[in-house]
């Protein structure tokens, strides 16, 4: 097993990005589509790259990408509500799962040290 498997903001990461695939046919504007697929995908891709450095600001870093993807994910997941792509309930529980992502992506960052400190 790799070590960025055991860590709570890549399995909650990876949940959220098989919740939003699992809505691929609902989504039927490739552009909204791709960009949401490749922002959400970025969540737990980051998470695991981040592990996999030796240094604190790299893996800072990439834990700060992905919590930069996270928050692309949110306006598109609301734009897919306003023009019905998905419904309130769809909307809600992938928010749920956003904001649970959000909050162990920050404990995470804020767990690894600068260097020199």
């Amino acid at each position: 097993m790799f070590i960025f498997e055991n860590l709570e903001a890549y399995k909650r990461g990876l949940e959220l990005t098989t919740g939003v695939y699992k809505l691929r046919r609902h989504i039927v504007d490739r552009i909204i589509r791709d960009q949401l697929f490749r922002a959400v995908l970025s969540i737990p891709l980051n998470i695991a790259e981040g592990q996999g450095r030796f240094h604190a600001r790299e893996k800072r870093q990439f834990y700060n990408i992905a919590k930069g993807s996270l928050y692309e994910c949110l306006p598109l997941i609301k734009l897919c509500l306003e023009i019905q792509y998905i419904t309130k309930q769809q909307y809600e529980e992938l928010y749920e799962k956003m904001n649970g992502v959000g909050r162990v992506l920050s404990g995470l960052i804020k767990s690894v040290k600068e260097e020199g400190i």
